[in-house]
């Protein structure tokens, strides 16, 4: 007798092991995102935090990335830098650094540049190659104005990244409109179970399982899911209040007791579990579907309204959605179903019911798509996984929308616009960080009015050369910008509150002048994998980033994420 030899099973490849942890994060999607990603880091000043941040962005396998330095390694680089070693000494180091960051990770392809960051932007198409730039203070504002100009032109994000001492910030300029469908929401808030608006087919298999439920043995009374039963007690419900359902928290307070009371508690286990269940999801499953505000600004988008031939399949995908919630008043059904007491057959069978919903859903969306890319004559068709994605995450889709982050010019004042007010209120609330913020401004603010020393445009750091002089500017600057900031809001502060605010605005500026430019590597490594953090998740397109500062005092152990 012969057999049929089964085939041999496949086990994670090797890549797939290596990978393990993070592709639980963000999936196999989101680590294609990250390979085929090339990354420019401009580092300037110690240059510590940039490499730091490099390095926990090689070791998750970053496509590419690319040091613009032209820095030559000193013994000071020697105390800080974990990737130059003593025999650098002299050499360039980007050159030097970049080799050590590549044997972390030979997945992952690294490169240098050594010409000054000025002549390198002179190039009209410099950036254009990079996926992300990053850019390490202190940088001369001309150039960091240029080369934001110019990211902004090709829509390349880009994070400007300062630490200093015991504190560090960054912000990020993303592009205007930077769309997000896997967000990543809690696992709890993604479950929509359409209890209250339950198509036929749902409907018709609560029937089913709940027919002759008094009569059922305790085994079976004790199995039945506890969608099933609420559905079935929702029709008792509606038989006696005129076909409504739970209006308020009362209703449903009495809904969850006319529940509890249906639980045997004569049985061997002395209770049933699928009844706690229905009773526990009363308040969180009985809720009339609507959508978030982020989503109705998705659809109210300019971008979502007028569609070109040239329009992104993210705004094509998202007006199939307005049109789908527009005729049904609900969005695509996940398809989801959370774990639940029930038999293996009645859980299966329940979990096909959802899902075949939500292939209908997404079937009438992708019709849409399709007929709306007959119509504008695109060249490319959006991929079906891609409308499945959107389809699976519509509840939680997130639109940011990128902002410039501040860049002080010689001669300029900060300005706060549309911030100022909220920017305002902060500088009264000790838990803020706002006035560290406004203390590393004050820095930008005292390298734009400094000649720059040696090559390569690099700036001048507060506390180099005269610490008393330099800690008196920038603290007189410090107050500057908050005068400024207090009268752009059109607000007044209370004189002893005021007193506060100064006398803690100066503390920041001495701290950060005292450092004279330095990083402290401890402060650098753990600012350079808040930023990689960041870095992913822009990337990948997946959790929503900072939007769009973040600061961090390490003297307190306390972070903070600001939006100017």
């Amino acid at each position: 007798m012969t057999g049929t030899t089964p085939p041999p099973l496949h086990g994670p490849t090797s890549k797939e092991k290596k990978y393990d942890r993070q592709l639980r994060l963000w999936a196999a999607s989101g680590q294609a995102a990250l390979e085929q990603s090339h990354i420019l880091l401009i580092n300037s000043g110690p240059g510590v935090v940039g490499v730091e941040t490099l390095k926990n962005l090689v070791l998750p396998g970053v496509g590419h990335f690319t040091i613009l330095d032209s820095a030559i390694v000193t013994e000071a680089d020697l105390g800080v830098n974990f990737f130059l070693e003593e025999e650098h000494l002299g050499g360039f180091r980007a050159e030097h650094s970049c080799t050590l960051l590549k044997e972390l990770n030979p997945d992952v392809q690294g490169s240098y540049i050594t010409e000054p960051t000025e002549s390198f932007l002179s190039k009209p198409i410099a950036l254009k190659p990079y996926t992300l730039i990053l850019v390490t203070a202190p940088i001369n504002p001309q150039l960091l104005s240029k080369l934001s100009a110019n990211a902004a032109t090709f829509q390349i994000p880009t994070f400007y990244i300062h630490c200093i001492g015991f504190y560090s910030q960054f912000s990020i300029h993303l592009p205007p409109a930077f769309p997000i469908v896997d967000t990543h929401p809690d696992p709890e808030s993604t479950s929509d179970l359409r209890l209250l608006t339950p198509w036929p087919e749902l409907s018709q298999f609560a029937t089913e399982k709940t027919k002759g439920l008094q009569e059922m043995s305790h085994h079976d009374h004790g199995h039945v899911p506890y969608i099933c039963l609420l559905l079935h007690y929702l029709e008792e419900w509606k038989s006696t209040h005129d076909g409504q359902v739970p209006q308020n928290y009362k209703d449903k307070t009495a809904f969850k007791a006319s529940v509890a009371q249906g639980e045997r508690r004569n049985n061997p286990e002395g209770g049933e579990e699928n009844y706690d269940e229905a009773v526990a999801a009363v308040l969180k499953s009985l809720n009339p579907t609507s959508i978030s505000s982020a989503v109705r600004d998705v659809f109210e988008a300019p971008e979502c309204k007028s569609l070109t031939p040239e329009t992104s399949g993210f705004w094509i995908i998202a007006h199939a959605m307005s049109i789908f919630y527009a005729t049904h008043a609900v969005l695509p059904l996940p398809g989801s179903l959370p774990d639940m007491k029930a038999q293996s057959a009645d859980y299966i069978q329940l979990q096909n019911v959802y899902k075949s919903k939500a292939r209908h859903d997404l079937a009438e969306v992708l019709s849409t798509v399709r007929t709306l890319e007959k119509k504008l004559s695109r060249a490319v068709v959006i991929d079906e996984k891609e409308v499945e994605a959107f389809c699976k995450n519509a509840a939680h889709i997130k639109m940011v929308r990128g902002r410039p982050f501040h860049i002080v010019l010689p001669g300029e004042t900060v300005r706060w616009g549309d911030r100022a007010k909220k920017a305002a209120q902060d500088l009264t609330d000790p838990e803020s960080l706002i006035l560290l913020y406004i203390a590393f401004l004050a820095i930008d603010t005292f390298i734009a009015t400094h000649d720059v020393d040696g090559l390569g445009c690099a700036a001048k750091v507060a506390g180099g050369d005269d610490w008393e002089s330099d800690t008196e500017e920038v603290e007189g600057i410090a107050l500057k910008i908050i005068d400024g900031l207090i009268n752009e809001a059109g607000t007044s502060i209370d004189e002893d509150e005021y007193s506060e605010i100064k006398s803690r605005a100066r503390e920041y500026a001495q701290e950060l002048v005292r450092a004279g430019g330095s990083e402290l590597h401890n402060i650098s490594a753990l600012t350079g994998g808040l930023v990689a953090q960041e870095v992913i998740k822009v990337v990948t397109k997946q959790y929503i980033p900072v939007d769009n500062t973040c600061v961090f005092d390490g003297v307190r152990s306390k972070s903070s994420v600001l939006r100017f």
